[in-house]
């Protein structure tokens, strides 16, 4: 390499560096800041709580046995309603593709379900599939399903349409326009979709944990709402952020690491 691409790779490593340095005193500039404000009773901490004693009420979890409970509970809805709906957004997103006619038909009503509050299907759901893990996974699957298929069938319609007209001449089958055109002029869309799969994922279960969940981080949230427990409400805030995050990073890493 030459002498200014080495000073470049030097300053984009150092800028990196840098930004994650001001990322860092950030967080640690704000819990230092919000415990401050606590201790010399600026915020009243019976409602804002404080680093402290969210700290004690996670080691309180820990002690009794019940954090890791409620974590592995919590993924484990992730992972089945992520998965689901990835692939059967996935399935169905194709299909419209290849329907043009049913895409039609649909899509207002995919639009419309996609702008319902899905809080309000709660009830209804519990009535249908019971109080349980079911519930959790269906309310979820109206988050992330609808989302997924939108996102998925306008990126495939979007293709390079010259390519398309093209291969059509060429006389390719379905499969190929697919395989050999719509899926790969659609990587980055399959991967910006995913992406978002993983948050609308986590706001669907914690949504499901708030109605039905006896376990999970949303039960925790509910129920230290209804004992007024404001420590343990942003104690589970808290373990919803660290959450969010590493999902994110996991499937930014795995994503990653296949594009290359």
């Amino acid at each position: 390499m030459s002498a200014e691409q080495i000073k470049f790779l030097k300053r984009t490593k150092y800028k990196k560096i840098a930004i994650l340095a001001i990322q860092v005193f950030l967080i640690v500039l704000f819990i230092g800041l919000w415990e401050f404000l606590s201790r010399k009773e600026i915020i009243n901490s019976f409602i804002y709580s404080s680093p402290s004693k969210v700290l004690k009420t996670i080691t309180s979890l820990v002690q009794t046995h019940n954090f890791f409970n409620h974590i592995v509970c919590t993924l484990k809805e992730i992972f089945i309603a992520f998965c689901l709906g990835s692939l059967f957004g996935f399935i169905i997103a194709i299909i419209l593709y290849e329907f043009n006619v049913l895409a039609q038909v649909l899509e207002p009503f995919l639009i419309t379900l996609n702008s319902l509050p899905k809080v309000a299907l709660g009830p209804m759901i519990i009535i249908i599939a019971g109080a349980n893990l079911k519930s959790v996974i269906i309310m979820t699957l109206f988050i992330n399903l609808i989302i997924t298929i939108l996102n998925l069938y306008n990126g495939f319609i979007n293709v390079d349409n010259t390519k398309l007209t093209l291969m059509k001449s060429m006389k390719a089958t379905k499969w190929q326009i697919l395989k050999y055109l719509v899926f790969p002029g659609s990587l980055k869309v399959i991967a910006s979709t995913l992406k978002i799969n993983v948050s609308m994922t986590l706001i669907g279960v914690i949504m499901g944990e708030f109605l039905v969940s006896k376990e999970g981080i949303g039960y925790l949230i509910i129920y230290g709402t209804q004992i007024f427990n404001m420590n343990l409400v942003i104690s589970g805030i808290i373990l919803l952020i660290l959450l969010s995050v590493i999902l994110y990073l996991v499937v930014n890493g795995l994503l990653n690491r296949y594009q290359k």
